[in-house]
């Protein structure tokens, strides 16, 4: 039974790259650190693991801007292509890029790639790049837009909202990208966002951060039928780690504890909410904030 996920330490994440390079590099006379770049810590990794755990496959996922996302290093090892792991893989990243917002993923794929691609759904686009002189691509892009009519509704309802109250919002352009009832991921326009190093604003982590906590409630609040004034009472955050790339942030129903019961009685509700910064696997801030529900007086 083969499994897709990220690597679990440093030693599988050297075994990642010991594969990416001799699948990709070695057999084009590339030395040992060809195979990475500028992007790796901004970047999804993936591994295919077998039953003992032993690296047969490799993929990296990374942001190009805020809905757009490229798929790079694909290899599987030679004793165990054929057996759907590359499609396994595929699917893997594509549900990631998915969730975090991203609407079109593009590759270059080698010429002996073309063809597999095209099965799962990728178009050519034609001549892309030569590689070390021999390796020809062809460019290839494929929507991953899943049609949500329900939460796209809700959405637009929220970001309207949000847009017309807090005009931060509308010029940081954040939107909610994926909410199942169990988990809700938001992001964020990744150049407005930027200070003088780079990296993402404090100021705009905590506002996605505050936000998404924000939407949790509204959300909640909308499954429910019900209304009410929604108000951060008290937030605190820790930085982590810099933000280089395209920042998500997500909650979950397991990091929030409160009900919207006592709107019922005519009382506020109140909800604690943990609220994860990411920039890829990694959390860079983490948030928790104190929300009310303020019920509305007849």
């Amino acid at each position: 039974m083969y499994k897709c996920r990220a690597p679990k330490n440093q030693a599988e994440l050297a075994q990642y790259y010991q594969l990416r390079w001799q699948a990709l590099r070695q057999p084009s006379q590339q030395a040992m650190g060809s195979e990475k770049d500028e992007l790796e810590e901004q970047s999804y990794h993936r591994v295919i693991v077998d039953d003992m755990d032993n690296i047969v496959g490799v993929g990296r996922l990374h942001n190009v801007s805020q809905a757009q996302a490229q798929i790079r290093y694909m290899a599987i090892s030679d004793p165990v292509r054929g057996q759907g792991l590359g499609k396994l893989l595929i699917s893997e990243l594509e549900r990631i890029a998915a969730e975090v917002g991203v609407k079109t993923i593009a590759l270059n794929a080698r010429v002996n790639a073309i063809s597999f691609y095209q099965r799962l759904g990728y178009s050519d686009e034609g001549y892309s790049h030569t590689l070390f002189g021999d390796v020809k691509h062809n460019k290839m892009i494929k929507s991953i837009v899943k049609p949500d009519s329900h939460l796209a509704e809700l959405a637009d309802n929220l970001q309207q909202l949000w847009h017309q109250t807090i005009p931060l919002s509308k010029a940081m352009n954040i939107n909610i990208c994926y909410f199942d009832q169990q988990k809700l991921r938001t992001n964020c326009e990744p150049n407005f966002n930027k200070n003088l190093h780079n990296t993402m604003f404090a100021g705009s982590i905590y506002t996605l951060a505050t936000l998404t906590g924000w939407a949790w409630v509204y959300l909640a609040l909308q499954a429910q039928a019900q209304q009410a004034d929604i108000v951060l009472a008290e937030g605190n955050i820790r930085y982590i780690a810099p933000l280089l790339g395209v920042a998500y942030a997500q909650t979950s129903l397991n990091r929030v504890t409160g009900s919207l019961e006592p709107l019922l009685d005519g009382k506020n509700a109140r909800f604690n909410i943990e609220v994860e910064v990411c920039c890829d696997d990694k959390v860079v801030a983490l948030f928790t904030g104190a929300y009310v529900a303020m019920a509305k007086r007849q």
